[in-house]
């Protein structure tokens, strides 16, 4: 296990800062490493940058018990294993609930309770919509007022360009369906996973690079009145248009992972790219400009990942992080643009 004393923690803050004003943007806590740093002290590194949103996968009780008092909102996810028996036992919710949440509401401070992560379309899939009543009736009979969503990756949609036709997939519709209006009826966002870096790494050709890393000079897609510079945007719209198809148009989008891998082989991981391209999406975001369909909306979002993972499949999984298990950083981000 890696060990940082204060003076290193400062040293980094140099040239990863964060405003105070700073809301929008948050990183992904994964915990995939045998190498990686106590929770508290991955506490310690967010709150020394002022990073006050953090995603965590699975309900960790040392990550829980680090962010006690901490300030950070904490989307905490479920175990997509778990996803049956909460959807199939209410009292099987219950006690996720009681053990997981209930301890520490009083000094943590949950934005979502999320169900289940990239699973529909899958064999988990139809588990989702009921793991979401079940822990939502659960924190309801808590007197907890903790929004439940899920997340999902672009598989769901089968259309997505050009955005306005944006559509959920045959498979996926009839399972997004009942979520989007429990979503729509509960003011409660979906959130999404958007990586321009897969778009483009799958089909460099006619995906370009300067497109994916928000650095086109002019407008790439023009769809009808709508014009996008940048693929982030394009993927979040034809989500919308998607909601929008599906009759729940007034559900908000949170981006709960987007990234860039800094190395493993794949076309265009590389450090500058993915520092131009986590740059770009915390100026973007901070900016406040929405995207083309939602001009002027904040969109949430939040950076994949604090860490690089040496537990993750080998290659391009494992080079996400904006720091390396020792806390020293992969390469510089201004959080302060």
């Amino acid at each position: 296990m890696a060990f940082i004393w204060i003076a290193a923690l400062l040293l980094l803050s140099s040239t990863f800062n964060v405003l105070p004003g700073t809301e929008a943007i948050g990183v992904n806590y994964g915990m995939l490493g045998d190498n990686l740093p106590t929770p508290a002290q991955v506490v310690a590194l967010y709150k020394s940058k002022n990073i006050r949103k953090l995603r965590l996968y699975n309900p960790d009780s040392g990550a829980l018990q680090a962010l006690q008092g901490s300030g950070i909102q904490v989307v905490l996810g479920t175990l997509n294993q778990d996803l049956q028996q909460l959807a199939s036992t209410p009292s099987y919710a219950t006690n996720w609930v009681a053990t997981n949440v209930v301890p520490y509401a009083q000094s943590v401070n949950f934005s979502y309770i999320n169900a289940g992560n990239e699973v529909i379309p899958g064999t988990l899939a139809n588990y989702v919509y009921p793991a979401m009543q079940n822990l939502d009736s659960a924190l309801q009979a808590a007197n907890l007022d903790i929004p439940v969503t899920t997340s999902v990756s672009t598989e769901v949609l089968g259309v997505s360009y050009p955005p306005s036709q944006g559509a959920f997939s045959q498979t996926a519709g009839p399972i997004m369906a009942p979520i989007v209006s429990y979503l729509a009826k509960k003011q409660t966002p979906l959130l999404v996973n958007v990586y321009p870096y897969f778009a483009y790494s799958s089909d460099p050709e006619n995906v370009k690079l300067d497109y994916a890393l928000f650095t086109a000079q002019g407008v790439v897609v023009q769809d009808g009145s709508l014009g996008y510079n940048n693929l982030f945007d394009a993927i979040v719209d034809s989500t919308y248009s998607a909601l929008e198809k599906a009759g729940q148009s007034n559900v908000e989008v949170v981006v709960s992972e987007t990234g860039w891998p800094s190395s493993g082989g794949g076309n265009g991981a590389t450090i500058e790219n993915a520092k131009t391209y986590n740059n770009n999406v915390l100026t973007h975001v901070e900016g406040g400009t929405g995207t083309p369909k939602r001009p002027g909306k904040e969109i949430e979002t939040y950076l994949f990942a604090m860490f690089n993972e040496n537990q993750k499949p080998a290659g391009t999984e494992q080079n996400f992080g904006l720091f390396h298990p020792d806390m020293t950083e992969v390469y510089p981000v201004d959080f302060t643009s």
